[in-house]
């Protein structure tokens, strides 16, 4: 078996220095995942280990990528941003009030059942509970019901041009398709049925939770006609199986990439570039040109920070210059940049984000804090010790604060156990938290309608909850905004209403590079990562 000849190379290279030491631990690594594999295994070694199974509950990205290996969707938008049909072609009645979809024939769960348009509609319904864009959705829908087996009727109260973008976004949180049963279960609930009707088809019987997933191919999914393209077309899957990876340590994961034993780093390092650059067998290569923001938030449920004038003083206390360079590093591979919709973008404006830019200001942000009568209550900062994209700048956040006159509490844990804990609304003391930090693709937050953070509908709304009426107002007005300019003009004043209200902290842009055997090839080149159309050649 392919894994007992990988283990036995690896096995071969323990040395007692460098890329010996570093290639047997790999294959440690590999050896506590053993099982059996077959010749077409790919295997990745992911951003970070899944624990999390369902995509409409969590926002985390590693879940947003399980979720397009076993769910599909009904529309997706292809290598341009042109939506698409996937599961289902659609019709649009004259007033712009009424939307029937129909679903393809040949659409199947895993475990043999066909997919009906009550599968659909308690789908988006459960959807609809949870997504902040699909909220304002729900605000103009008079229903969404089935019509026989294969037509959902969706009745507007009024003209939602934005339907099908909201429907077709890549991401925080797709709209996946499960089984009525499945999505029957409440939506502040998680599913512990795994069914869906994707690509692949998750192997409960391997999952180790943050350690190892197993996806293997659905020989019952019927794909699209279409060439594949971005999230669209067809999901034709040639490879046997799916092996999801953990290596929390990125030079044991290019070890193992160089000595064959993974096919795929989904995020290298950028200070381990250099390493990479010596092998042959191995393609560097970015693949979303929008790349990723690395973002602070606050909670806005519990002291200090349910005060906005402690909010401002944390804020001008930060520089993003700090951040990036102690995040990745080689200044060729970030950028700063204080737009919440992402610079360069349509959207993109920078206003209020001086301060974030020119390397914060301590001293002022000492005065604010006196000014604001801070009581010395402890700020506790989650940081995420495995994962190299947000693993320092909690680091220099707490350091910055600390020299602002903030009392910090950095409490180190794994990606996973920060993704669990953030949904807790419960006080800093009792297992809560006040800041955490993160990541978020271009192709997610370039609008006011799909930026994930930005609902603030209190105890409703994304982590931290903020409760802003005023920034509600302004998402519905970019919702009627009528062409490109007057998006613009409200765009604009959202971004002003963060940043002083310091909904979230941007705090510098970089890429994701992902390095990969060049056995593995024709790769979509899409913001989110998929397994289907590539190919792994022996």
């Amino acid at each position: 078996m392919r894994f007992n000849r990988r283990f036995r190379r690896a096995a071969r290279g323990v040395t007692g220095t460098g890329a010996g030491r570093n290639l047997a631990a790999a294959a440690v690594v590999l050896a506590a995942m053993a099982g059996p594999v077959q010749a077409e295994t790919l295997t990745a070694v992911m951003h970070s280990g899944l624990r999390m199974l369902d995509p409409i509950v969590s926002t985390a990205h590693i879940t947003r990528d399980h979720g397009y290996m076993v769910y599909d969707v009904l529309v997706a938008g292809d290598g341009e941003g042109v939506i698409r049909p996937q599961m289902a072609d659609w019709s649009i009645s004259d007033d712009k009030l009424v939307y029937t979809f129909t679903l393809r024939d040949g659409l199947r769960f895993h475990d043999g059942a066909p997919v009906t348009a009550a599968d659909v509609v308690a789908s988006l319904k459960r959807w609809g509970a949870r997504d902040g864009a699909a909220a304002f959705l729900m605000v103009a829908t008079a229903g969404i019901a089935a019509e026989g087996d294969d037509k959902v009727v969706w009745t507007l109260t009024e003209p939602f041009p934005l339907l099908l973008e909201v429907l077709a976004k890549p991401s925080s949180v797709p709209a996946f398709i499960m089984p009525a049963r499945v999505a029957a279960t409440p939506a502040d609930q998680t599913i512990t049925d795994y069914v869906g009707s994707g690509p692949f088809v998750f192997s409960s019987a391997d999952f180790q939770p943050g350690v190892k997933v197993v996806y293997n191919r659905f020989d019952g999914y019927k794909p699209r006609s279409e060439p594949a393209s971005g999230l669209a077309g067809a999901k034709v899957v040639n490879v046997d199986r799916v092996e999801w990876v953990t290596m929390p340590d990125n030079q044991t994961a290019i070890s193992a990439l160089m000595g064959g034993e993974v096919d795929l780093i989904e995020n290298v390092q950028i200070d381990l570039l250099d390493i990479l650059k010596s092998s042959p067998d191995v393609t560097v290569e970015t693949r979303d040109p929008l790349g990723y923001q690395v973002f602070a938030r606050m909670n806005f449920k519990h002291p200090p920070f349910n005060d906005v004038r402690l909010r401002r003083a944390a804020m001008a206390a930060l520089g993003q210059e700090q951040v990036m360079a102690t995040l990745i590093g080689n200044p060729d591979y970030y950028k700063l940049c204080g737009a919440i919709f992402g610079c360069g973008t349509p959207l993109g404006s920078e206003a209020g984000s001086e301060s974030l830019k020119a390397g914060g200001d301590p001293a002022r942000a000492r005065q604010m804090l006196t000014e604001a009568g801070y009581d010395g209550t402890p700020v506790v900062i989650m940081q995420a010790t495995d994962l190299g994209t947000v693993g320092t700048a909690p680091v220099v956040i707490a350091a910055a604060l600390r020299e602002a006159g903030f009392k910090v509490d950095l409490q180190a844990m794994d990606w996973q156990t920060l993704v669990s804990r953030r949904a807790s609304q419960k006080p800093p003391a009792e297992g809560g938290w006040n800041i955490f930090t993160s990541f978020i693709s271009g192709v997610e937050s370039n609008t006011p309608l799909i930026n994930p953070i930005l609902p603030s509908t209190g105890d409703t709304g994304w982590f931290g909850w903020a409760n802003d009426p005023e920034l509600e107002a302004l998402r519905a007005a970019y919702l009627k905004a009528d062409g490109l300019e007057a998006q613009k003009a409200v765009a604009h004043r959202i971004q002003e209403h963060v940043l002083d209200q310091v909904i979230f902290v941007p705090l510098g842009n970089y890429p994701f590079v992902q390095a990969r055997s060049n056995r593995l090839t024709d790769m979509l080149p899409t913001a989110v990562p998929v397994f289907w159309n590539l190919k792994l050649a022996d």
